[in-house]
């Protein structure tokens, strides 16, 4: 027994699939709050699938800097999010948890949640006993990975179609490389 592997209690830690939102879960639109303006990534739900079979609990880290700008509420991002859990279950997708940093560093100062920094993945390690080595992060921009690693995350994909070099394990140009 290692570890990484089980807590001190002797209990398997849990491996989780963390999720970029905008630009990875749906399709990025600028400071999205709106279910009509809600739109799924092609692939995304057979991806969460294919994980979840694996025994991987599926975690949202996203920044929402809008929330700081004031262009929407925390109201409206809970509402949002109520929602994507929902329809997700309907799609034979259980969304474990959806963390989130309302701040922006010019207008809040600096954060430990906003991504690069690792505060929404420390928090989801403690509150779901996860082992970060074997879990997965799926991000479309560089400090996704960044934050990722900064908590222990070792495979990391970055979805996009215009990157060439990055920390990530592989650059991905489509999700439906990943089943």
């Amino acid at each position: 027994m290692t570890l990484s592997k089980k807590s001190f209690l002797g209990a398997v830690l849990r491996k989780a699939l963390f999720l970029d939102r905008d630009g990875v879960v749906n399709v990025e639109k600028n400071y999205l709050h709106t279910i009509e303006d809600f739109e799924l990534m092609e692939g995304i739900v057979e991806v969460c699938r294919h994980y979840q079979a694996q025994g991987y609990v599926i975690i949202i880290v996203t920044n929402q800097s809008g929330i700081a700008r004031g262009l929407y509420t925390e109201a409206d991002f809970s509402r949002l999010s109520d929602w994507m859990v929902e329809y997700f279950n309907t799609l034979g997708v259980t969304l474990t948890h959806i963390y989130h940093c309302p701040h922006h560093e010019s207008i809040n100062g600096e954060c430990e949640c906003r991504k690069p920094n690792a505060g929404m993945f420390i928090a989801a390690q403690q509150a779901y006993d996860l082992n970060m080595a074997a879990s997965v992060m799926i991000g479309d921009n560089e400090r996704d990975i960044e934050a990722a690693l900064k908590a222990g995350v070792q495979t990391n994909y970055l979805l996009s179609s215009s990157v060439v070099d990055s920390r990530a394990t592989a650059i991905i140009h489509s999700l439906g490389e990943l089943i």
